[in-house]
């Protein structure tokens, strides 16, 4: 993967379930000379249809904001398979209904404060914990995601081999806007948390990310290149659908940059290779 000029840059900001109202949302670039380019942004409103992006030839490097893996203590207790094949195996060949119910027996039969287990990754990168089942339920994304990126022979550094042409990497956007923003919302799905303070909030993320002032980017010179019109649709999502999967394409191409620079792991540390990593946590 060395003629960056050819490696289209991806990030996803993924939904377990996708339809008309709330789509996957694929943000497409590439990098020049430093700037983080947004060519496009896709919306797909079905898993069949995504499946399919993902499977075309080419040449990629994508964030994708689902969990890889789940926590090594939870896998252990329940006995599963601590093969990461395998265990995305089995979890990939149950349903959601036996998935909640294993799962909230689990968190049942632990003291209140610790009642999910975490993977080690967790923490630095302020995500929820994998295994979640609601609000957000990440726990379906990965049932939904991962199988698709192993089907579709993706590579996933530390986890699995795939084509080598195409790259997926696990992104989470959260990371990013808070070491810009802190703790302040930006984006909500409910109508009524849709306010003008939200609307500042992006804007002023969104101008941190085009003069490079996230830390992420800061170290890498890296800066988002954004046309007025991308600006304002970005600004203007109040949902932060469209903000995040951007989010996700920067993560994915602060990796691709290390990998260029002989970073084999893309910017990876060691890893449990049965939990994975988010990129630049």
């Amino acid at each position: 993967m060395s003629d960056a000029a050819t490696l289209q840059l991806l990030g996803c900001d993924f939904t377990s379930a996708p339809g008309r109202r709330k789509p996957i949302t694929l943000a497409v670039g590439r990098t020049d000379r430093g700037r983080v380019l947004l060519d496009g942004v896709e919306r797909i409103e079905t898993l069949d249809a995504w499946s399919l992006r993902i499977s075309a030839p080419g040449r990629w490097v994508g964030g994708f904001d689902l969990p890889f893996g789940l926590p090594r203590e939870l896998v252990t207790t329940l006995d599963w398979p601590t093969d990461w094949a395998a265990c995305m195996a089995h979890y990939g060949g149950m349903s959601r209904e036996a998935i909640r119910e294993t799962f909230a027996a689990f968190c049942d039969a632990r003291p209140v404060g610790s009642k999910f287990a975490h993977r080690a990754t967790d923490r630095p990168a302020g995500s929820s914990p994998s295994m979640k089942w609601v609000n957000p339920p990440v726990a379906f994304m990965l049932l939904a995601g991962v199988p698709r990126l192993i089907a579709a022979g993706v590579t996933l550094p530390g986890l699995l081999a795939g084509d080598g042409e195409r790259v997926g990497l696990e992104a989470y956007p959260g990371l990013l806007a808070r070491s810009v923003l802190g703790t302040v919302p930006y984006k909500s799905d409910e109508k009524a948390k849709q306010t003008p303070q939200r609307l500042i909030a992006r804007k002023t993320l969104i101008n941190a990310l085009e003069n490079g002032q996230a830390p992420l980017l800061q170290a890498d010179g890296l800066r988002l290149k954004l046309t007025h019109a991308q600006r304002d649709a970005l600004a203007d999502d109040a949902r932060g659908d469209s903000l995040d999967a951007v989010l996700c394409l920067l993560q994915a191409a602060w990796a691709e940059q290390r990998h260029r620079a002989g970073d084999s792991r893309w910017g990876l540390p060691d890893f449990d290779p049965l939990e994975g990593w988010i990129v630049s946590a």
